[in-house]
């Protein structure tokens, strides 16, 4: 019974038929893994830069005292932001936050992310266009799905796992009201 039992190894294990399937199974599972961690950041990356720069192109009508002349809400800033952000579709205005806030100087503002408990939290959130001469913080988050959220570990997440993606600008207001 051994001598078939040590035919049956030496066979088993000189045929070739079939190797490149089975490197290729053993192989597969982390090149699509990889394959798809590199996709998911790259919209990670095209998301931060439009919302980069729709927010600096927003923030402009702050910065030259255009809203604060035209009674801009936040409501209509979040719009202008959307807008600037149309690929996105209708997404933007459930996922987008915006905060707009005064500072006395540019050192050491002290904000944190509006996260409580692992949530975005709105009423973090603030409007204050301030006047001609006030330093400005504006800030915008969108909440991004992520397809592997345990991938994707750089990034702040709310507890559901999506990403919290940021982006700021700080200026002084012109002096729009001379």
């Amino acid at each position: 019974m051994s001598a078939i039992l040590t035919r049956f190894h030496r066979r088993f294990f000189r045929q070739t038929g079939g190797a490149v399937a089975v490197e290729f199974a053993m192989v597969a599972l982390p090149l699509l893994m990889m394959l798809f961690s590199i996709l998911e950041q790259g919209m990670v990356y095209i998301v931060s830069s439009t919302l980069e720069a729709a927010t600096y192109s927003s923030a402009r009508a702050i910065r030259t005292g255009q809203a604060q002349t035209g009674n801009a809400t936040a409501t209509s800033f979040k719009n202008d932001v959307c807008a600037k952000l149309s690929w996105l579709g209708s997404q933007c205005q459930s996922n987008l936050m915006i905060d707009v806030r005064t500072y006395s100087s540019f050192t050491n503002p002290g904000v944190t992310p509006p996260l409580k408990n692992g949530q975005m939290d709105p009423t973090q959130m603030t409007w204050n266009a301030g006047k001609a001469g006030d330093i400005v913080l504006v800030r915008a988050y969108y909440s991004w799905p992520l397809m592997l959220a345990g991938w994707s570990s750089g990034l702040v997440r709310t507890s559901d796992g999506k990403a919290v993606i940021t982006a700021t600008t700080t200026f002084r207001n012109e002096p729009y009201g001379s």
